[in-house]
């Protein structure tokens, strides 16, 4: 097959040359990254049955997921919550085969009952959370499954992916990691979920300013909180410094001081602000990269819950940035950075797409001619093994948020 693949050497500065640079990263416990978990842990589980019971995996996109805030009252030893969390699960999903009906709903709520339960140890999901399964219904006959070996594009759209990580890029990424991992659970057990990290470099300066919700019950009073707050920034400061040759400043829940003073204290009861009215949506977190980057090339597209056999928004996505990902890496020090857009024509073969882009900031000593050509090899090599992603995406093997 001969695909339509662009490589082209780009003249212009890096973005970890620039002289400001800004990233994002909503954690896990982050109300639309939770909407993104469980909108992925419903198209898996739906999948796996699919698989199980027909041999191949069925239509679906289950991206329309909504967190709908509840309300508590945290306070210093232990809160309350006062009413639950809502969240609706919308979508398609096929729900009958020939005469079998599929028990989707089941699937879907159960599928989210155990990613809940499974990602925030502090959520009581049977009095804190509120399930409601609007997925709708689709009907077809054995003789009319979309054919998955046809790998036939269900939309016209793209996708982008970028490489390599700047510096702020990754301690943004780290940061987050770190302090929603094991470790820093078990060394801090106040610290809740619920965790944006918000990076801003100006030359060689990175600014973290870190939003962490604190689970009410191991914090004692301001003092404690306060403790609390300086354990963190010094901890998240020694973590993230041997990352980077570049100054780094740590500021932890800046909304609670004035003028030096502590004003007011970000407590929760479960680790999580969709506790207490804060809401969250599919897609309007972070991109397939774990991070939102507004000085790089992204796609708008919402990636979690779609289905991993055809659609295009979710498969060219991580497709984009794994590609990149290995051009880099292949190509250490000739290529300063990479993007890679891909773009489909509904009805055309995913591993055929209209065109797949590749742009390059090369080192001044890199030999162009014979990396482009190295380049148009490993995207094609990409694009013709595209079906291995499907599986990735069943097992977990990938993250789209």
């Amino acid at each position: 097959m001969q695909r339509n693949i662009s490589v082209e050497k780009i003249s212009q500065t890096t973005t970890e040359s620039r002289e400001v640079e800004i990233v994002e990263r909503k954690g896990v416990g982050h109300p639309d990254s939770i909407s993104d978990g469980i909108a992925e842990a419903v198209s898996r589980s739906l999948s796996k049955y699919y698989l199980k019971e027909y041999g191949r995996i069925l239509h679906h996109n289950t991206d329309q997921v909504e967190v709908v805030g509840g309300q508590s009252a945290p306070q210093f030893g232990g809160g309350k919550i006062l009413e639950p969390v809502y969240i609706l699960l919308s979508g398609r999903a096929t729900t009958k085969v020939g005469n079998d009906r599929i028990p989707f709903k089941s699937i879907a709520i159960k599928a989210t009952r155990d990613f809940l339960s499974s990602s925030f140890k502090h959520l009581d999901i049977d009095s804190d959370i509120m399930i409601d399964c609007r997925i709708g219904h689709g009907s077809v006959d054995l003789t009319e499954l979309y054919d998955t070996s046809k790998l036939r594009a269900n939309d016209t759209s793209f996708g982008v992916g970028f490489a390599p990580f700047t510096d702020t890029e990754r301690l943004v990424y780290e940061t987050e990691k770190f302090l929603n991992g094991p470790t820093m659970k078990s060394k801090v057990p106040a610290i809740g979920y619920d965790i944006k990290c918000m990076g801003f470099r100006q030359k060689d300066t990175i600014n973290l300013t870190i939003a962490a919700a604190n689970v009410d019950r191991y914090v004692a009073d301001a003092k404690e909180y306060s403790s609390i707050k300086d354990e963190v920034r010094e901890l998240v400061k020694d973590h993230v410094s041997p990352l980077t040759q570049k100054n780094v400043n740590v500021f932890v829940n800046t909304a609670d001081e004035e003028e030096g003073k502590l004003t007011g204290e970000y407590l929760t009861v479960t680790g999580l602000s969709m506790e207490n009215g804060d809401d969250g949506s599919v897609g309007r977190g972070n991109r397939v990269t774990g991070l939102i980057t507004p000085y790089r090339p992204m796609s708008m597209e919402a990636a979690a819950g779609k289905n991993p056999v055809t659609h295009v928004g979710k498969l060219y996505n991580v497709l984009a940035m794994l590609t990149a990902q290995d051009i880099v890496h292949e190509h250490e020090g000739d290529v300063k950075e990479v993007h890679v857009r891909i773009v489909s024509q509904i009805g055309r073969r995913i591993d055929d797409p209209h065109v797949a882009s590749v742009q390059v900031i090369y080192d001044n000593n890199a030999d162009v001619s014979k990396i482009n050509n190295d380049i148009k090899n490993l995207v094609d090599s990409r694009l013709e093994n595209i079906n291995k992603l499907t599986n990735m995406f069943v097992e977990g093997k990938v993250s789209v948020y």
